[in-house]
């Protein structure tokens, strides 16, 4: 069985921080992804998902993300239920975060000033080399791999 997500979407809020009474940490924060098609009035339309982050990860992004900024998150999908105070059931979908990746730079979180490389993943250009320009080749022999 497999239960793998990957989402590449902007922060809707900025990541809120708690901590268990065993004080481990747990970031909460909601990711605007775009649907991949239009709908019959030509609009995309967002799905808004929320994600937990545990521990140092959680720490990480309540840090360093804030609203508007473009991350990606691998978790997997959690549902859950609760009976609320009025003795509802209650539902709730989440993506527990295995790995979030911080797409642009804090000055780019309002869409401009984007990195290059993400403006090529948006367009679909994927026939580019992305390591083209890092530099010469390294020259390497096999006597000097440790393994």
């Amino acid at each position: 069985m497999l239960n793998r997500i990957i989402l590449i979407g902007r922060l809707t809020r900025d990541p809120e921080l708690r901590y268990t009474p065993n004080g481990v940490a747990r970031a909460t924060f909601s990711l605007a992804v775009d649907r991949p098609f239009t709908n019959s009035r030509g609009e995309r339309e967002t799905d808004f998902i929320n994600i937990v982050a545990w521990r140092q990860l959680g720490e990480l992004c309540a840090n360093y993300l804030k609203k508007g900024r473009l991350a990606a998150v691998e978790g997997r999908l959690e549902i859950r239920s609760y009976d609320n105070q009025e003795g509802q059931r209650v539902r709730v979908s989440e993506v527990i975060a295995d790995n979030v990746r911080f797409l642009d730079s804090a000055s780019g979180a309002s869409g401009q000033n984007r990195p290059e490389r993400m403006n090529n993943y948006e367009n679909n250009r994927f026939d580019q080399d992305p390591f083209a320009n890092d530099g010469p080749a390294i020259d390497i022999s096999d006597d000097d791999l440790p393994f």
